[in-house]
């Protein structure tokens, strides 16, 4: 995370959209305003950055699960066990990416708080694009700025 990413939420040019897609049954694209739309959480984290050292800011955003949640994953959520096979790619226009499991983020199973951050240090992140934080994570490798697509995938499966 750079003080260039800050200042680019405010640069002048257009909304930065993501693509919200894959095994949902409402695929989406969403501004950092539209996220604005759900209930916003603020966390204060410390992660290592391999470049950077330590660093030290506060995201405001929605969880990833709910937005997650309201695209319709096709999955049977009576099921919880349906669940457990799907995977969320997320994808930066930097070229950065990281895998989660739909477990991981889930209230059954780790109930990982992770934001779709719309804000960093108060400087909103409408240009730049929303930032992935996953506040339990002690390297910050996973957070992920400059969001532009997330992918659910519901396709996997283990063979022996």
């Amino acid at each position: 995370m750079s003080d260039s990413l800050a200042a680019a939420g405010t640069a002048a040019g257009p909304m930065a959209e993501v693509a919200l897609t894959g095994d949902v049954s409402r695929p989406a694209r969403m501004t950092v305003s539209e996220l604005l739309s759900w209930p916003q959480h603020r966390v204060r984290v410390s992660f290592d950055c391999a470049t950077s050292g330590i660093q030290r800011h506060r995201f405001t955003g929605p969880f990833l699960h709910d937005v997650l949640v309201s695209a319709g994953p096709a999955f049977d959520p009576a099921r919880r066990k349906d669940r457990l096979r799907f995977l969320i790619a997320v994808h930066g226009v930097d070229g950065h990416h990281a895998l989660l499991s739909w477990a991981e983020i889930d209230p059954d199973f780790g109930r990982a708080p992770v934001l779709l951050a719309v804000t960093i240090d108060d400087t909103p992140l409408d240009r730049a694009g929303p930032q992935l934080v996953l506040p339990q994570d002690r390297c910050g490798a996973r957070y992920i700025s400059g969001i532009d697509t997330i992918r659910v995938d519901g396709g996997y499966t283990l063979r022996t």
